[in-house]
């Protein structure tokens, strides 16, 4: 079993396409320029659903990244990936960008680690990616103040 990671955030959405993907590649930026020892990675719940899906990431959410002047590279190009119990395990907190949507589909895939996923509620829609920018910077501020505190 893979050791757990005390430093790093898992970001779930339904697809990994739009919503967690964004809120992982901006999490990292952000972290990184602001020396928090954290890492984000997302994953999706339901791929299967992706139907209208079509490559590695949203193209909304890729142009809105660089008009944040984030970096992108090979973060942008991988496909989506399903969630397993090995990524649960590794770490050390859970983001859930909708309740409504992905607290049922974790009690039925994930039964055991629904109760411990702090959940977001940004609809799956265009013109959600500002809201989850906020949420992002949001989460900094949070993890700035509790490393201040060590």
């Amino acid at each position: 079993m893979e050791q757990r990671n005390s430093r790093s955030i898992l970001f779930l959405c339904t697809g990994n396409y739009y919503r967690s993907r964004f809120a992982e590649i901006l999490f990292n930026n952000l972290a990184e320029q602001m020396r928090l020892p954290w890492r984000a990675f997302s994953r999706g719940l339901a791929l299967e659903r992706g139907i209208h899906n079509v490559g590695p990431m949203s193209r909304s959410a890729v142009e809105t990244l660089k008009r944040l002047g984030v970096c992108l590279g090979a973060d942008c190009e991988r496909m989506p990936q399903p969630l397993t119990y090995e990524d649960l395990g590794r770490a050390s907190r859970i983001i859930g960008l909708k309740g409504a949507e992905h607290l049922p589909l974790l009690e039925e895939r994930f039964p055991p680690w629904a109760e411990r996923v702090e959940y977001w509620h940004i609809e799956d829609e265009p013109g959600v990616l500002h809201l989850i920018e906020r949420e992002v910077h949001v989460l900094i501020a949070r993890l700035r103040d509790d490393g201040a505190a060590e």
